[in-house]
């Protein structure tokens, strides 16, 4: 049997003790904040040696998604945990809750009807508690996906700079309509998109056809109603006083490089960034057969490059 060098085991005993000490550091708290009836559980993650530090507030995509950026047994990628341990290493605090429709304790409330705007005073009651906690210096939005809308629409008093991660820059009914088009062909997408500019003109669908029963069913219309009256491209160019940042993976199947583009046109004077080989689940993936992997499970890495990169930009 070979000898271990002192040296080798003084420095692996080195970086041991300053891992340890790194994860001594952090400290989490877990927070119930509440929009009425609603309950927003979300974990605070932050450096207790540090007088102050930055904060990052991250707002999901669509989906029943919960602090971790998972679905049930659906979806396990455990992305937003991931972001935030990665953003904790760099001395920046970050808050992350679960969506009000991921929580089972609020379903008698949300059977009652949802808007989407519900979902834009769930990230202002964050913002609310933490925009006066001297721990933190300043106070950054990171919308992902259907959040990255949120988070203009949340981007008020209280908000130092906002990052759009994989934000979709079409309104809604015209995203869909593309999305089913490309899965389904152009038949079912007309269909899709003679439904949404009925839901437009009028704010409800008479006869839905029974192969979109599941998408417009008499439930979810008000949710859409109220949804597409926005439009990311109009939206991001009123935000003015804050720093911005535009984020997206070339290797996104959901929300493309061109979204990204259409919204730094939008607002030119934001910093833009293509995150390379990184994924709507904010993973590096180098083969194609590992995109759709990368959802139900934690094993693919975190982008590196996508954590230097919102590092740097908060930090700045």
């Amino acid at each position: 049997m070979k000898k271990i060098s002192i040296r080798i085991l003084q420095t692996a005993i080195l970086a041991f003790v300053t891992i340890t000490m790194a994860q001594s550091d952090s400290v989490s708290e877990d927070i119930i904040l509440m929009n009425d009836s609603i309950q927003l559980p979300g974990t605070l993650r932050y450096n207790k040696t540090l007088k102050q530090q930055p904060l990052a507030i991250f707002i999901h995509g669509s989906g029943n998604v919960d602090r971790n950026g998972n679905q049930g047994q659906a979806s396990q990628a455990n992305y937003i945990k991931l972001l935030s341990d990665s953003l904790n290493k760099n001395g920046i605090a970050f808050y992350r809750y679960d969506k009000r429709t991921s929580n089972m304790a609020n379903m008698k409330f949300l059977m009652l009807g949802i808007s989407f705007d519900d979902f834009v005073k769930d990230a202002k009651i964050a913002i609310d508690n933490f925009k006066n906690d001297k721990r933190f210096s300043s106070i950054s939005l990171i919308g992902h996906s259907q959040g990255s809308l949120v988070g203009m629409l949340a981007s008020t008093a209280g908000v130092d700079s906002y990052i759009s991660l994989a934000g979709p820059s079409d309104a809604i009914d015209k995203k869909m309509t593309e999305q089913i088009r490309k899965q389904n062909g152009d038949s079912i997408a007309g269909l899709v998109e003679a439904h949404f500019k009925e839901l437009k003109a009028t704010n409800k669908i008479e006869k839905v056809d029974p192969n979109l029963m599941a998408l417009f069913n008499p439930q979810n219309q008000p949710f859409f109603t109220s949804w597409i009256k926005y439009n990311p491209i109009e939206e991001i160019s009123k935000l003015t006083g804050i720093q911005i940042l535009i984020l997206n993976g070339t290797k996104d199947m959901q929300v493309f490089e061109s979204d990204a583009e259409a919204l730094h046109k939008a607002n030119p004077e934001a910093q833009f960034k293509l995150i390379k080989n990184m994924n709507h689940v904010l993973k590096t993936i180098t083969k194609e057969e590992d995109n759709l992997k990368s959802y139900t499970t934690a094993d693919f890495p975190l982008s590196s490059e996508l954590v230097t990169v919102i590092s740097e930009f908060i930090k700045k």
